[in-house]
């Protein structure tokens, strides 16, 4: 793998080191044991503190490896009942402990990162919480418990003939809470590209008590309580349930791969076929680095990847008017559209979404072999992506060369809406010499200011954990760090629920 990322890469691939192992480890002890009643609940073992130390950022895989785990939980909690979060939260509001909600510990944005806490920190780990619960075929809803990972309920659901057709890049290893708390981008590049759009209602336990909106297809009563739960990332509540839109399987497939010379004529054939209306499930641009490293294309080109899919007709018109418009603005269709009967995917769809699933494996390979290698994702307007495009490659290029000699940066744009793109950036850049962790930090700091200054939201899908915090404050209407706060004293008045993540832990939950 190393040699095949420094031919590819253009830069030097140190030998790969291995991780240090766990009897190796050396934590902290634990200031936290729990009452009787909850004993069978919880284990301080070393195993469950250190994989509950961290999420999945490069520096929490960077510190993993290299055994540094100097704040570690104190306790992980695994309850297997609603009543079990319940009395585990009046345990931890009690006692003054903080509570980390951990679903499958996927965030890369310091979200279940366990924070510095003077009396102790209890994670509270929901997968026992993993079953569909009920299904409403006339509705074409699910009941579903938030702990559940993704091939688990929709294992379930096919028995019913459903599936939720949501698939983060951590679709294997996250649950349904993990996505709706973080807002997680989903399989649809076009209309339902976030998990807010199949969520119908939300049930969550939160210290004042249990927190439940109504089953309804729409209203318009007021803000709504759904939207405060989706993104609040841990902070107001623990997710047990929720009622979700699925959708049977889809029969019909049709796909088309269109290849641009031009960068500004692929952006352009982008855009041309998201306002056209024609609502495709998927339809990414890769930038030529971006193809090359997935594996979609050997080509210097730019590939449009167009794919439409229905459980009711055949697909044929729309994918060849998504292809004529592509074309129109300079792509090439060599192979033109592809329309099936059929599950399967195949060609470079197909080989995109094997790349896109085995990516983080690849990323955890490059770190062991001396590699800063991260990902930052954005959205923006149509008409500010050129220049957002041009400086956020212009300032991170230029951070790379300053502090690792060089690097390779990539683009995908992963969703796509009528007024703008969803960029999705990949940074590579060797680090062979030590330091990775502090030049990383510099690198994402640029890329950071370089969305806000360029008009960008800090993040699109990734959520914003604590290390997007501070950028997202300057995002939002100066106001809504309050609004926030309030919530958050209304539904958890001791501030023991993941406290530093959304808005800073006030000094007396600190």
């Amino acid at each position: 793998m190393g040699q095949w990322a420094q031919a590819l890469l253009g830069f030097p691939i140190a030998e790969p080191s291995d991780p240090v192992p766990l009897d190796a480890i050396d934590l902290p002890a634990s200031r936290v044991a729990p009452p009787g009643t909850l004993d069978g609940l919880c284990s301080a073992s070393k195993r469950d503190r250190v994989l509950h130390s961290y999420g999945r950022s490069y520096p929490d895989i960077l510190r993993g490896f290299s055994g540094e785990y100097p704040r570690p939980p104190d306790l992980v909690a695994r309850p297997r009942t609603e009543d079990d979060v319940a009395a585990l939260l009046d345990w931890c509001g009690d006692a003054g402990f903080a509570c980390v909600p951990f679903g499958g510990g996927t965030s890369v944005v310091s979200g279940v990162e366990a924070p510095e806490h003077p009396r102790g920190v209890v994670t509270m780990n929901l997968r026992g919480l993993d079953r569909v619960l009920e299904v409403d075929d006339v509705s074409r809803a699910a009941r579903i418990q938030g702990g559940a990972l993704g091939p688990v309920l929709n294992a379930q659901l096919a028995d019913h003939g459903f599936e939720l057709r949501c698939f983060p890049q951590s679709y294997k290893f996250s649950t349904l809470g993990g996505w709706i708390v973080t807002r997680a981008g989903g399989h649809y590049a076009t209309v339902r590209t976030h998990v807010d759009d199949l969520v119908e209602s939300v049930r969550m336990i939160t210290p004042s008590g249990p927190f439940e909106s109504r089953r309804l297809p729409g209203s318009g009563a007021g803000p709504s309580p759904d939207r405060m739960v989706l993104g609040s990332e841990g902070t107001l509540g623990i997710v047990t349930e929720a009622w979700m839109r699925v959708v049977r399987p889809p029969r019909f497939r049709a796909s088309a791969t269109v290849f641009f010379d031009a960068w500004d004529q692929a952006v352009a054939g982008l855009r041309a076929v998201s306002q056209a209306g024609l609502a495709p499930a998927n339809c990414r641009l890769l930038d030529a680095t971006e193809a090359r490293i997935n594996a979609v294309s050997a080509r210097p080109t730019h590939t449009l990847l167009l794919g439409f899919e229905s459980d009711d007709h055949p697909l044929d018109v729309w994918i060849a008017r998504a292809v004529e418009l592509a074309v129109a603005e300079g792509g090439v269709c060599p192979k033109g559209p592809r329309v099936r009967d059929s599950r399967a995917d195949s060609g470079a769809a197909g080989s995109w979404r094997d790349a896109f699933f085995e990516g983080p494996y690849l990323r955890d390979v490059l770190i062991s072999c001396g590699v800063i290698v991260d990902t930052f994702e954005t959205a923006c307007t149509w008409d500010r992506f050129p220049e957002l495009d041009r400086l956020v490659r212009a300032r991170v290029g230029a951070a790379m060369e300053e502090l690792c000699g060089g690097g390779t940066m990539s683009c995908r744009v992963t969703h796509v809406y009528p007024d703008g793109p969803a960029p999705y950036y990949t940074f590579l850049a060797p680090a062979s010499d030590g330091g990775a962790l502090e030049r990383w930090r510099a690198i994402k700091a640029e890329a950071s200011d370089a969305l806000i200054e360029a008009g960008g939201t800090i993040t699109h899908h990734h959520a914003v954990g604590r290390m997007h915090r501070d950028h997202a404050h300057r995002q939002w209407p100066s106001a809504w760090p309050g609004v926030i706060q309030a919530v958050k004293d209304q539904l958890d008045p001791r501030g023991i629920l993941n406290p530093g993540v959304l808005v800073p832990a006030r000094s007396a939950d600190r």
